[in-house]
């Protein structure tokens, strides 16, 4: 796979930061392999689990991803439900994050709706401002067309034509991402992305992530993505940090 032109650069900290690469829209006639074309930008599949990932959220309507921060699993989930939106192929994009650490009721939260849900939504609107644009984003929040939600506010819905993206899977409960799975409507597809080595659930509370994986493990209607520390596109720094700290896990287990 030929590399962009911002893996040719340095590695500078914008470059640490992207999930995936990221071009200006291509208009010197390359065909880019495993890519997704967007209106401001393309985004690049870096290795072949990100391309396969892509291609599953092409054919299925429910996809899983799982594996550690900086593999590219909501960052390319979020870069194939904005192309949905653009061909037409979804009329929505709906993203949603189990906010766990404020109970998923928010209520002790002090401001409106937008301050109390804000922090755990942060990383989806980063996504959305740098692929979409900020001023277009706003827009598209204002008409509906896009919302960011914690996962509590999905209940007793059914969401047709939407591109739904839950977030964070790791920290539902069972019951709550059996709820999300039955949101969706006819014309709608559903990425779930996560990383089982980092719940936050109280103890002994099973993760609906964990139960999903083992429950669905042999349905071939839902294909899952199971990342590594060496699918890292991040620092090249942060794949050997997680390598320590699975170790150790290991080694407290053992």
């Amino acid at each position: 796979m030929s590399s962009t032109p911002l893996r040719d650069r340095k590695k500078t900290a914008a470059n640490a930061r992207h999930h995936a690469s990221i071009t200006d829209d291509a208009s010197d006639g390359r065909e880019l392999k495993h890519a997704v074309h967007l209106n401001r930008k393309t985004i690049t599949a870096l290795n072949p689990r990100q391309a396969e990932y892509l291609k599953s959220m092409d054919r299925a309507d429910v996809t899983f991803a799982v594996g550690p921060a900086g593999t590219g699993k909501t960052w390319l989930a979020v870069s194939k439900a904005i192309s949905a939106l653009e061909k037409g192929e979804v009329q929505r994009l709906i993203f949603v994050r189990p906010a766990v650490e404020a109970g998923e009721k928010l209520g002790f939260l002090p401001g409106d709706l937008v301050e109390k849900v804000l922090p755990y939504l942060r990383p989806i609107y980063d996504a959305l401002y740098e692929m979409v644009g900020f001023r277009e984003t706003q827009k598209l929040v204002q008409k509906d067309v896009i919302e960011v939600l914690p996962l509590a506010f999905m209940r007793g819905r059914t969401l047709n034509e939407a591109f739904i993206i839950l977030d964070e899977a790791q920290n539902t409960t069972v019951g709550q991402m059996k709820m999300f799975l039955t949101r969706m409507g006819f014309g709608s597809r559903a990425v779930v992305t996560g990383d089982t080595t980092q719940v936050d659930l109280p103890r002994g509370t099973e993760s609906g992530l964990t139960h999903a994986l083992r429950l669905f493990r042999r349905l071939e209607e839902i294909p899952i993505h199971i990342f590594d520390s060496t699918d890292v596109v991040r620092h090249p720094l942060i794949a050997k940090i997680l390598d320590c700290y699975e170790q150790d896990e290991a080694g407290k287990k053992s």
